[in-house]
C-alpha cells in the first residue's frame, strides 16, 4: 500500500498560524502532488471500540484501492481522546501544519461541532463518517462539510416507527445528554405518537445505570428506548440482563451492534436496532467488504467500520474524476456530490445538505453461523429517506 500512517502528537498551534489558514480559499496542500488525509477518531478510553472500527475501515479500503485518486497517499491517523478542545487543537494542527487535503471522522456529535469550524473555514473538506448533527444538515448546513453515515434522528426513527407500528403507548426514553443523544430522543419522537413513562438524559461516559434500571422496574413501561454507543451500551445490556427486566423489550441504536457484541454476547442476543446497514446485506460490494474486514482484522464490522469504508471510496471517485486537481474547489465539492462509488449498503446519493439519501431497516442481535455475534436485518423501514432537516438547508 502505498502510503504512509503515523500518529501525530497534540502539539498546540499558534494563534497567528492558525488564523492565517483561515484565510485561505484554496488549501496549500490543493496544489501538492500528495494527496493527504487526516483521520480524526476517539481510539483510547471506553469508546475507542467504536474510533478503532472507523479507523480500520477507512485503512481497509485504502489498502484495496491502493494510491487513493491515483495519488501519492499520506493518512494521518490522530486520536481525539474524546475531548473537543483537543480535537480542535489537532484538526487545526492538520490544516495548518499538515496541508491535509480532507479531514474524516469523528464519532462523537460533540467532537464534530468542535473541529468542523477549524476544518471547513480553510476550504478543506470534511467528511463525517458517524456524527451527522441536525444542526449540519440543517440551518448550519455547510458547502465543505459531507457525512457518508446519516442525520443523527435517523436511525431512531426506525425504532419509533417500530414502537408505533407494535402500539405501544408507555415507552421509557434514556439516552446521554448531549448532542445526539438529544437528536436521538427527538428522532425517536418523531415517527412515535405514544406515551412515555419517563425521558431521562444521562451523564456521557455513565457505566453505572442502577437508578435508572430501578426507575424502569418502578415503572415497567412497554418498552425502552436508549442510544448508549461503546462501553456505555456494554455495560447497559449487562446490567439490563442482571436487573431481571429481560421481559420489557429494549429498543436501540448503536447500543447493540458489532461494536458491542464482542462483549455483551448472549445478554443481547435478540435486541432490536435502527440501521442503515447490516453485515448480512446481499450485495457483491458488502461481501468484499464484510469478508476482507474479517479476513484482515478477525471481526464483524459494524456500521462505523463500513461508513468510513464508504468515505475512503468517496475520496477516491471524486480525486480521480478530476485527474487529482484539487484547486478548483467547486470541482471538488460537485465531483464528492456525484457519490460514484458502490457502497456495501447499496442505495447512496447526497441529498441537497450534503447527506445521505439511503434505506434504513430494522436489525436483530444474532449470534452467526462463524460463532461471532452480529446484527441482521430483519426488515425495511425506510426507503431512500431524505432527513427532516433538509429542507431548512440554504446551500
Amino acid at each position: 500500500m502505498n502510503q504512509t500512517t503515523r500518529l501525530l502528537a497534540s502539539t498546540l498551534l499558534a494563534s497567528g498560524l492558525a488564523s492565517a489558514a483561515m484565510a485561505q480559499d484554496v488549501p496549500a496542500s490543493a496544489n501538492d502532488d500528495v494527496l493527504k488525509i487526516g483521520l480524526v477518531y476517539t481510539l483510547s478510553g471506553p469508546p475507542a471500540a467504536l474510533g478503532t472500527q472507523a479507523r480500520d475501515g477507512f485503512l481497509l479500503a485504502a489498502e484495496k484501492i491502493g494510491d487513493i485518486g491515483g495519488m501519492k497517499t499520506e493518512i494521518i491517523v490522530i486520536d481525539d481522546e474524546g475531548k473537543p478542545e483537543l480535537a480542535a487543537e489537532k484538526a487545526r494542527e492538520l490544516v495548518v501544519r499538515d496541508n491535509v487535503d480532507f479531514v474524516v471522522g469523528p464519532i462523537f456529535s460533540n467532537i464534530l461541532m468542535a473541529i468542523v469550524q477549524p476544518v471547513t473555514s480553510t476550504g478543506t473538506v470534511l467528511i463525517s463518517t458517524n456524527a451527522g448533527t441536525s444542526t449540519l444538515a440543517g440551518e448550519a448546513c455547510n458547502p465543505n462539510f459531507f457525512t457518508t453515515s446519516y442525520q443523527n434522528d435517523q436511525n431512531h426513527e426506525v425504532m419509533g416507527a417500530y414502537a408505533e407500528k407494535m402500539g405501544y403507548q408507555n415507552v421509557f426514553l434514556m439516552t446521554p445528554n448531549y448532542q445526539a443523544g438529544k437528536d436521538s430522543q427527538a428522532g425517536f419522537k418523531h415517527s412515535y405518537t405514544g406515551g412515555t413513562a419517563g425521558e431521562i438524559y444521562t451523564e456521557l461516559g455513565q457505566l453505572d445505570f442502577s437508578s435508572e434500571l430501578a426507575q424502569i422496574a418502578a415503572f415497567q413501561p412497554d418498552a425502552v428506548f436508549t442510544f448508549m454507543p461503546g462501553g456505555m451500551g456494554v455495560n447497559l445490556v449487562k446490567q439490563y440482563a442482571q436487573a431481571g427486566l429481560s421481559g420489557i423489550p429494549f429498543l436501540s441504536a448503536f447500543t447493540v451492534d458489532e461494536t458491542t457484541l464482542p462483549a455483551t454476547q448472549d445478554a443481547a442476543v435478540g435486541m432490536l436496532g435502527g440501521a442503515n446497514w447490516a453485515p448480512d446485506m446481499d450485495n457483491a460490494a458488502n461481501k468484499e467488504f464484510v469478508d476482507g474486514y474479517i479476513a484482515k482484522y478477525g471481526a464483524v464490522p459494524g456500521t462505523y467500520a463500513m461508513q468510513a469504508y464508504d468515505a475512503a471510496q468517496l475520496i477516491d471517485s471524486a480525486v480521480r474524476k478530476l485527474g487529482g486537481d484539487l484547486t478548483d474547489r467547486d470541482a471538488l465539492r460537485a465531483a464528492i456530490h456525484e457519490a460514484d462509488f458502490d457502497s456495501p449498503r447499496g442505495d447512496f446519493s447526497f441529498g441537497s445538505n450534503n447527506f445521505p439519501i439511503q434505506d434504513f431497516y430494522l436489525v436483530e442481535a444474532v449470534k452467526r453461523e462463524d460463532g461471532m455475534y452480529g446484527t441482521s436485518i430483519k426488515e425495511k423501514i425506510f426507503d431512500d429517506y431524505v432527513d427532516n432537516y433538509a429542507a431548512q438547508c440554504k446551500m
